[in-house]
């Protein structure tokens, strides 16, 4: 059997390690390293296993063209891998825009209002957002509040719809993610509750809209997760 493969004039690449993956039920996994071995007649077998090492994944993934570029990280930035980046934003006031079949907050349309702290986190082409009860750069242990907004669902996932979107997850996508979600139209309610506000939804934007207060805090909807879960939680 040939198991070598030519690819164009000046490089000739051969079977000389195997990958191989074990699985159970889909839930639990471990892979294992084994190098290729040869008979006299060139018949390739597997050698004996060996576990895998960092240096080993580090390598290949740069063989692969995995090599991420340095970034200097500036102060709004939380955390950053590869695939995801996260950061926040302070209190601000920003313009919103509200569209749906139904008509409701039609009133609210294109108005400028209070934001409270965000944080933000964005990998592989998702979303997600919580608020900040403080308006200050949070640690791994701030627990967060759910962010007020319509198009989000449970877990603070943005339902992007439209909305046009960063690819990568640079320093330079963290701006325009935060102008795709403001500048596209808020459109839906995912949940039940967004937040305390004795009048709702409606009554707590109402009276936010075009002033220049700040967002009022005691309205958010305290959440029993941190920071470093919000992170690091499995996409």
């Amino acid at each position: 059997m040939d198991v070598g493969i030519a690819i164009g004039e000046n490089h000739r690449f051969e079977l000389s390690e195997a990958l191989l993956i074990y699985c159970e039920n889909r839930n639990a996994a471990f892979i294992t390293r084994h190098q290729v071995l040869r008979d006299n007649s060139g018949t390739p077998s597997l050698g004996p296993a060996r576990p895998l090492t960092v240096s080993f994944v580090e390598d290949l993934t740069r063989s692969l063209g995995g090599r991420t570029a340095a970034e200097i990280l500036p102060d709004n930035i939380l955390a950053k891998t590869d695939r995801m980046i996260a950061w926040w934003t302070p209190r601000q006031h920003r313009q919103m825009f509200y569209q749906n079949a139904e008509k409701k907050s039609e009133e609210l349309n294109g108005r400028i209002f209070p934001q409270p702290a965000l944080v933000w986190r964005a990998q592989d082409g998702e979303l997600k957002i919580r608020a900040l009860k403080q308006n200050r750069r949070p640690n791994a242990e701030t627990e967060l509040a759910v962010a007020p907004f319509w198009n989000l669902s449970d877990g603070g996932t943005l339902c992007t719809g439209s909305m046009r979107r960063p690819t990568g997850s640079s320093v330079a996508t963290v701006a325009l993610w935060e102008r795709g979600f403001y500048e596209s139209a808020f459109t839906h309610a995912n949940v039940g509750r967004l937040t305390r506000h004795p009048g709702g939804f409606n009554a707590l934007w109402n009276g936010l809209a075009g002033k220049r207060k700040a967002f009022p805090t005691d309205s958010l909807i305290g959440l029993p997760e941190t920071l470093q879960q919000f992170i690091c939680e499995r996409s």
